[in-house]
Formats: structure tokens, sequence, C-alpha cells
């Protein structure tokens, strides 16, 4: 989804031949589906991890070049802005210890990444939206120097034809205006990877659309925004409103936003491919040589390089991506919609959760997705990231319930179910799990526990609101290197 490209010139004429391409790659890929070439088993899982930089006082480090020079490792590679890394961890299968070798991969690899990190005066956080961001950072030159993300920039803002506005609501308020799509690297997500075979790829992403408001609410951890108290899980709306390519005119007309939800329920992942090229214009129309037809016709495995590029640029919460290991082509769900951090136990919990409840629901008797209304999906997830474990969600048999309560009664035995189908080891299981029910029991989150020390802080006369973040983001960083879950911070 991050392939780079060189600094270009868009003409109408790369328009024209790209939309050519992307509708020829599509018929290839209805044509792949047909005749059975994806592989399906073993099914793997993979995990993104986007990061924050900070200097020494818990300030934003613009220094993700040299970071990267210094950790010398091909898993990490910028994000959009220069105070943003990622890591890519390598997929593998889930049963077993999975679990627990996956946490302490990433962690050993956190730790020597922000050791080396610290030979150039910064630090890493994983935090859905970094505290000590302000306006002033949000500007064109803090984009990171790859081709890439100036493109990008150009075309979002040609598209629009004026300035981004960003309007949030919560306990404050915030209004403001960007010329740039800097306020995008605001947001840092977890991106959780599923293998899915063709024939239950729709059954996998319903259950994942049916499930994010759940996500979202235990995982909350975004509650300020340019030093505003919003929602608990900011990153949601602002990215919805930071790489939003429609003016107020087009809004009123209909027009699809970037930052979808969707729409509907789907039979087939090729609806997901379709919907993007019949309902976006292309934002980066740039044509390899490849010719799909041929190699498909030759016994080989195409790229569909520019189908995969668009769909990069359509930015669901549950992404369909296409994708070619080994010569061997196959789908994945990416689900985009928890924040990063507080710390890897938590990340972990948080995918256990997911991987469990959404293997018991795409394959339970009565779908859940026949019980839910698709708007009703789509209002849980906002919902959910106003008010994160206050929140109170619409589910089929409960009615309108407290998070809590659903995940108690409802969801985490079935994610217990479902951690059983994938082979994970019990104790592996039950461990992640309870991390999870503790939140639900203590109502402690990410964005709760950032709330309540900001509060602290201002309240005894320690600092004002700007010395509190910046307070609150230097003891965040001493909880998360701990590694001991949310729940348990003071």
């Amino acid at each position: 989804m991050g392939r780079d490209i060189d600094a270009i010139t868009i003409t109408g004429e790369d328009r024209r031949r790209y939309r050519d391409k992307v509708r020829r790659s599509l018929d290839v890929f209805a044509r792949m589906l047909r005749e059975h070439r994806f592989e399906g088993e073993p099914a793997q899982v993979g995990v993104e991890i986007e990061l924050n930089l900070v200097d020494g006082q818990g300030e934003p480090s613009m220094r993700n070049a040299d970071v990267l020079d210094a950790i010398a490792d091909p898993a990490w590679a910028t994000e959009l802005g220069q105070f943003n890394l990622e890591i890519n961890v390598p997929p593998r299968e889930l049963g077993g210890d999975a679990v627990a070798d996956l946490e302490n991969e990433i962690r050993d690899s956190l730790n020597r990444a922000d050791e080396r990190a610290r030979s150039t005066g910064s630090r890493l956080v994983m935090v859905g939206i970094l505290p000590t961001l302000r306006e002033e950072h949000m500007h064109e030159d803090t984009i990171s120097a790859n081709a890439r993300y100036r493109v990008l920039n150009e075309q979002i803002f040609a598209a629009r034809g004026e300035d981004m506005r960003i309007a949030i609501d919560g306990p404050e308020r915030l209004l403001t205006h960007a010329g740039s799509i800097t306020p995008e690297a605001a947001c840092t997500s977890v991106q959780l990877h599923l293998q899915v075979c063709p024939e239950e790829f729709a059954n996998y992403w319903n259950a994942a659309q049916a499930i994010a408001g759940v996500q979202v609410a235990v995982a909350a951890n975004s509650p300020y925004l340019f030093g505003r108290r919003l929602w608990d899980e900011t990153r949601i709306t602002l990215f919805e409103q930071a790489t939003d390519t429609r003016p107020d005119e087009l809004k009123h007309q209909g027009v699809r936003p970037r930052v979808w939800f969707g729409e509907r329920w789907i039979t087939s992942v090729f609806d997901l491919f379709e919907e993007n090229i019949r309902y976006f214009p292309a934002l980066l129309p740039v044509c390899d040589d490849e010719d799909p037809v041929v190699v498909l016709d030759r016994g080989g495995c195409p790229q569909l390089a520019e189908m995969s590029l668009h769909n990069g640029t359509v930015y669901r919460w549950n992404r369909p991506v296409y994708a070619v290991s080994g010569g061997v082509p196959h789908l994945r769900v990416e689900n985009r919609v928890l924040p990063a951090g507080p710390t890897v136990a938590d990340i972990i919990a948080n995918a256990a959760f997911y991987y469990g409840l959404l293997r018991a629901l795409a394959e339970a008797q009565r779908p859940i997705w026949s019980q839910l209304s698709f708007a009703t999906a789509a209002e849980n997830l906002h919902e959910a990231a106003r008010h994160g474990m206050d929140a109170r969600l619409y589910w089929p048999g409960l009615g309108e319930a407290p998070v809590a309560e659903l995940v108690l009664r409802r969801l985490l035995p079935l994610a217990r179910e479902g951690l059983a189908r994938w082979g994970v080891a019990t104790d592996h299981a039950d461990r992640m799990l309870d991390i999870i029910e503790q939140r639900c029991l203590i109502g402690q989150t990410g964005a709760a526990w950032q709330a309540r020390t900001v509060h602290a802080l201002s309240s005894h006369g320690e600092a004002d609101r700007g010395e509190a973040l910046r307070l609150m983001t230097q003891r965040y960083i001493e909880h998360m290197h701990s590694n001991a879950p949310v729940h348990t911070w003071r």
C-alpha cells in the first residue's frame, strides 16, 4: 500500500491511460476469481504499527530520516510526517504460541529501535495522536521526503480546490483549516492483516465491519488534538476530514468520501474493488508496463499494480488487499480502525480479541450482518470513537447496551471460541483476553488514562494545559516501556 513513486507531472492523457489500465486490471481480477487462482491455506496474519517520534522533552521530533538511518532495519519505513515511522511485522500463522511470539518480537524490535533512535535525540511513542502536537507543526515542510507523499498532497488539494476544514466537537471544540494533508500524519494506527480465501472473504469483511465500533471503544487512545480534549478516539474523525477530497458542494451531492466505512454488506471481494473504481477518481495515476491479460494467459501471476495503487488511495476502515507473494496471489482483510499503543501487550490483546471474534462471527450459522443494518454498524463506529468505553452500542439481541456489558456478556466468549478455532494456545488466549476483560471492568483505556492524568496535573496547579500534556506524554512513555497493560496504569 505504501508503494513509492517518482515525482511526476500528471496530464489528462495519464489519467485516461490509467483509467483504462485499472479497468483492464479489474477484468483480469474477476477472471482470476472465476478460475480459482488464489492461495487459500494456510491463512496468515500480519501487523503494521505506526509510531511517533519525540525529543527529550516529549515534543515532536522531525527526524524520521535520521532515525531510520540509525535503526538500519528494512522492517522499518517512513510515514507521512517527519515525526512518524512504521514497522511491518513479518506474517505468520496464528496458532500455537504465535501470539506470544508476536508480542516478544515486536517488543524486541521496538526496544532496539528506541535505543538507536536515542542516538539522534529522539524517542519512539505508540499513541493514536501525539498529545504534544500543535497546529504550528502542521505545514507542508513537515511532510516526509518521499515523492509519493508530495504528489498525494498536491492531488488531494487539486481535487478540493480549497484549504481543508477540520471541525470536531467534543468536551472541547476545534475548528481549524489546513493547507496540506499533514493533519493526517497526526493519526497513527495499528493495521491488522488477515489472509482470507476468496470464497470466505465477504463473510470476514462483513464481520470486521460489524465489530469496528466495539474495537474502537475498548482500545480508544486519541483524546487530544492540538491541545484540546475532543473524542476518545479523535483519530477517526480527524482522518476522515484530513483526507477528504470533496469541497462542500460535492458532499451535498452525495459524492463518497475517500475515508470510507462503505454503504452495504458485500457478497464478494470483487464488490469492493469494483466500487473503488466506479466511485473514486485516481489520485496517483501511475502506469507500469505490465499487460495483466498477457501475463495471465501465459500462466503467470499479474501484479495488477494500477488496481492496487488505486485501492491504496481509498481509505476504507476495513480495506481489501490484493498481493502477490512467492509468485502466488492472495487476498487480505486489512483492519485499520485501531490506534497505536498504549503498550505492545495492549496491541496484541486488541489483535487477539479481533482475530478471535472475527473468526467466530464469520463462521456463525446465523451471520451477524443478517441481524444488523449496515448503517447501524457505521453509527456504532462513530459513537465508539466519540465516547470510548462510555459509548452505548447497538447489538442484536441486546439492543443498545454499554460497551463493557456487550463485551463481557457476549463478545469475549465468542473471541475465546474463535481463538481456539485458530489453534491459539489456551494460556496465551486467556492472558490476552483477560486484558480486554480488565479494561472493561475497570473502565480505563489509553484515552481515559490520558484524560485523567492531564486533569490531575492541571487541577493540582502543577501545569497549564500545554505543560500538562507534555508531562503526561513523558509519563506515558515510561508506562509504555514497562509493557504493563494500560488498565494497570496509575
